[in-house]
């Protein structure tokens, strides 16, 4: 099986028994494909770095969570043996990807995709093609797809209404894209971006930086505002942000952990659950 991505040509000879995976994502969709990890890193949602829609799909022993900064700890991978190693919603750059696949066949995101920007979609049907399952990756986006669709239609009012996914962080805040997986789920749910975030997208990043004196640009008819313990305390203390029409409506929406780890996941299996915990945030703030 021969494999396309951003930094060649992934061939993989028989079907992966022994799969790592560097994207922060990716191992909800190995997981969902009837697989489980050796080795796995992503978000600190979840110490071992499994939601609550994925936990049920392990067999076996969890994968080993993965020490990992900015890039992979080499000599860590290469000990695991894999046979294949899964980077679609990693960061990594050729340079490491050269040293990755001196280990076993890599599969990077795909190709003129900004790193950590690959759609659900994408993503999904560019990992089960490595594992030799195509067919359940239509399965699986299907009914993902069908979730979305449900929420939109019983909620007609999200179609063209302003929302922007947001995270606040050393007295600023960062605004997710459409390219985004937060900016994708609500973008999928018929959300727009303020055309203010919009206008900053020059197809680069994933998110854009927003100062605390210009947070008028989030304003719109709901705020997703994904905080923590430690960045809450900002944005309760923040009165540009407050004095926002937004936040005089109460359309703040501060999703749980598990919800933001929902939407920052965006996968096949993380993708209903969001939509299902995140549909009544949206249709009670715009109700406001």
């Amino acid at each position: 099986m021969s494999v396309e991505h951003t930094f060649g040509t992934a061939t993989i000879p028989a079907k992966p028994q022994r799969v790592v995976v560097l994207g922060v994502t990716d191992v909800d969709t190995v997981l969902a494909l009837g697989t489980t990890p050796v080795a796995t890193t992503g978000y600190a949602f979840f110490p071992d770095r499994l939601g609550p829609w994925a936990e049920a799909l392990v067999t076996g022993d969890k994968p080993e969570v993965l020490q990992s900064d900015s890039e992979p700890n080499l000599e860590q991978v290469a000990a695991l043996a894999p046979d294949l190693i899964v980077g679609v919603s990693a960061g990594f750059d050729d340079g490491v990807y050269a040293q990755l696949s001196q280990i076993a066949p890599v599969v990077a995101r795909p190709a003129g995709v900004a790193a950590y920007t690959a759609s659900r979609n994408d993503a999904t049907r560019l990992i089960a093609k490595a594992m030799g399952e195509v067919d359940r990756a239509e399965e699986l986006i299907a009914t993902a797809d069908a979730a979305f669709d449900a929420a939109v239609e019983a909620n007609p009012r999200f179609a063209g209404a302003t929302a922007t996914a947001v995270l606040p962080y050393q007295n600023q805040y960062g605004a997710y894209l459409s390219g985004d997986a937060r900016g994708q789920v609500l973008d999928q749910l018929g959300f727009e971006l303020p055309a203010e975030i919009a206008a900053l997208d020059k197809g680069d990043s994933f998110f854009v930086p927003v100062s605390s004196e210009r947070v008028d640009l989030l304003d719109g008819d709901v705020v997703v505002m994904l905080t923590d313990e430690a960045s809450r305390a900002q944005v309760e203390g923040d009165k540009i942000l407050a004095g926002l029409p937004v936040a005089k409506r109460g359309a703040i929406v501060q999703p749980d952990i598990d919800l933001r780890g929902a939407m920052t996941y965006n996968t096949v299996l993380s993708a209903p659950y969001a939509v299902e915990q995140l549909t009544p945030l949206l249709a009670e703030a715009l109700g406001r």
